[in-house]
Order: structure tokens, then sequence, then C-alpha cells
């Protein structure tokens, strides 16, 4: 039987450690952040800048179950985490003061995942 799911390494890995922190800290958002990254690649998130300073105000914390993308501005400081971001994304949500952190360095920053938001 072939193999169904991420094969990318750092990807899975991701999924385990969520999954095992979700039920370490009985944390369901990383249960259902690991949901949301285990779906096909062409199912997974999407989400530019504009969409992140739509829905966020100063300060926030948001995952993204996927890649952030550059398309639009951003003029708050947010931190944000994901499993990819386009160079313009980076510099973006730098440039407004904010932190750019893979998923796995907000677990281990938050494992419980209090005041956490998920984009989609």
């Amino acid at each position: 039987m072939k193999r169904t799911g991420p094969t990318n390494i750092l990807v899975r890995k991701t999924i385990r450690a969520l999954r095992s922190a979700a039920h370490r800290n009985n944390a369901p958002i990383w249960r259902y952040v690991a949901e949301l990254i285990d779906r096909p690649r062409r199912l997974r998130v999407e989400v530019n800048i504009s969409k992140i300073n739509r829905y966020t105000k100063a300060g926030d914390v948001v995952v993204v179950p996927g890649k952030v993308l550059g398309a639009g501005s951003i003029d708050h400081p947010v931190t944000v985490a994901a499993l990819g971001f386009s160079s313009q994304a980076v510099e973006k949500i730098r440039a407004a003061g904010g932190r750019v952190l893979h998923i796995l360095q907000l677990l281990e920053e938050n494992p419980r995942g209090s005041r956490v938001r998920i984009i989609v």
C-alpha cells in the first residue's frame, strides 16, 4: 500500500509534535492545527498579509496552518507562526514590528496555546 499524507519530514515532525502537545497539555487548538496541516498540499491554507491585518490587532499571536504570502500591507505588530513564508511577507511583518516564527517555535513558547488565533 502506498503511503498517503505529507512526505516532507519537517511537516510530519510538526504534525507529530502538535498532536503530542495537544494530548500532553490538554490543548485542543494544537490538535486542530495538526488536522489542518495534515491535509493534501493543494488544500493547505495560503493567507495573505492583508487578511492577517484585517482580522488582528496589535500584539496578537496568529497561527497559519500553511503559507503566508506577501500581498497587501500590515500596519501593526503581530506574531505570526506558519509552516512557510514568502520573502515579501517576512519583510512586511518585520517592518511593522512583528515576529515571524515556525509553528514548532510557537509550540515551545506557548504549549497551552492560550490567546492564539488560527487564520484560515
